[in-house]
């Protein structure tokens, strides 16, 4: 478990952590990162009630069960036994004190956590896709938000929050964030999200043609489906083959001349799946044609990523009203999943799935119940022995 404090001897911090050597194990990359975070104070002469770690992990802990709501974490909080001598402050917490931890307190560390562990899982996971470049999806994704929640523009009588995502591909991890009203636009958060040299990938909704020249200015690159009408000038067509997928190869202008034409040329590539047409921009004149429409097929990572994410950690039931309190539960999914993607790959050789969680929980359930003879993982003989998580390094 987390330490809950970081001047506790660790002699102490492995006491409390070694109730269950398998939630141990999943948070044992947040050590050195929380021994440098920024510190969590309290902003008047009372204590604080809930310190930095006994947020972060209670909301590991919510996530990881998949609980749906404030009050069932807080309940289970006080009632189950490891929730209650592991998880929750040492004094117990009450349903307004964690409301207030949450909604207020804590945003700057929960992004330095995140930050730092995302450092962390890029240099430990495997470079998938290593030959196309450093890879990033980015997309938009809806949260519903309730009436209450004046700051979630959306539509009248309607209010949503839109999280804006960069994904590392070749990871499988998320990479960077930005939450907005549901109205935020999306195409200003590319170059926010992009840095140099990354290639990012875009969907329709993003075609912006001043945007394609402005991101080739700043180094950065992208793969993005245009709408197919788009009017192209051609200035260079390049060969296909006839047993390709692709059809078109070319350098282009895209846009009509004098309005938003693109002042840069860039690289029109076509290509059908299934009886759909593709028309796909990219700077990328590096890679086969045939490696551009496998780059933008890739956006589904992506996709699949939220997907998941929603589903099995619940990352969208509400616990929070405030736009800081929201943030502050998205970055504490974002980092329970980091934290499951570094688990699966050290354990398994994988990436992260829904049936190694399910491993992981039932471990966890069986630690927490004594039963020391349960069933191993035939999948990995070679996990550390129980007796070794318990040992201070």
């Amino acid at each position: 478990m987390i330490s809950r404090s970081y001047e506790m001897p660790r002699k102490i911090i492995y006491k409390h952590r070694c109730f269950a050597p398998s939630f141990n194990q999943l948070t044992m990359p947040l050590g050195n990162i929380l021994q440098s975070a920024p510190r969590l104070e309290s902003r008047g002469n009372r204590p604080l009630q809930m310190n930095f770690e006994d947020q972060l992990n209670a909301l590991i802990f919510f996530h990881l069960q998949e609980h749906t709501s404030a009050r069932e974490l807080i309940q289970v909080l006080k009632e189950d036994d490891f929730a209650r001598n592991t998880i929750a402050p040492e004094e117990g917490i009450s349903r307004s004190s964690f409301s207030e931890a949450i909604n207020e307190r804590g945003l700057e560390q929960f992004l330095y956590v995140f930050q730092e562990l995302q450092k962390q899982a890029v240099s430990l996971l495997p470079n998938k896709y290593a030959h196309l470049g450093d890879l990033v999806a980015i997309d938009g994704s809806l949260i519903d938000a309730v009436l209450s929640m004046g700051w979630a523009d959306y539509r009248k009588k309607s209010k949503k929050a839109r999280l804006h995502l960069g994904f590392n591909v070749n990871q499988g991890i998320p990479q960077k964030l930005f939450l907005t009203d549901g109205k935020g636009a999306e195409r200003p958060f590319v170059h926010q999200i992009l840095e140099p040299g990354q290639t990012g990938i875009l969907d329709r909704g993003y075609q912006d043609h001043q945007n394609f020249d402005s991101l080739q200015e700043e180094q950065k690159h992208f793969v993005c489906r245009i709408k197919g009408n788009t009017h192209k000038t051609c200035l260079e067509q390049y060969e296909v083959d006839p047993d390709s997928i692709v059809f078109y190869d070319a350098k282009v202008l895209l846009g009509q001349p004098g309005a938003k034409q693109t002042q840069k040329p860039l690289r029109l590539i076509g290509y059908i799946i299934d009886d759909v047409k593709y028309w796909v921009a990219t700077d990328r004149f590096d890679l086969t044609a045939e490696d551009i429409a496998l780059i933008y097929k890739l956006r589904w990572e992506i996709e699949k990523f939220f997907a998941w994410w929603k589903r099995h950690l619940k990352v969208y039931h509400l616990i929070a009203r405030s736009k800081h309190g929201l943030m502050v539960q998205i970055l504490s999914g974002l980092i329970t999943y980091l934290l499951l993607a570094i688990y699966c790959q050290e354990q398994h050789g994988e990436r992260v799935s829904i049936k190694r969680v399910r491993q992981l929980r039932i471990q966890i359930q069986n630690e927490l119940m004594g039963i020391e003879n349960f069933a191993p993982d035939t999948d990995n003989q070679n996990r550390p022995p129980a007796e070794q998580l318990h040992a201070s390094p």
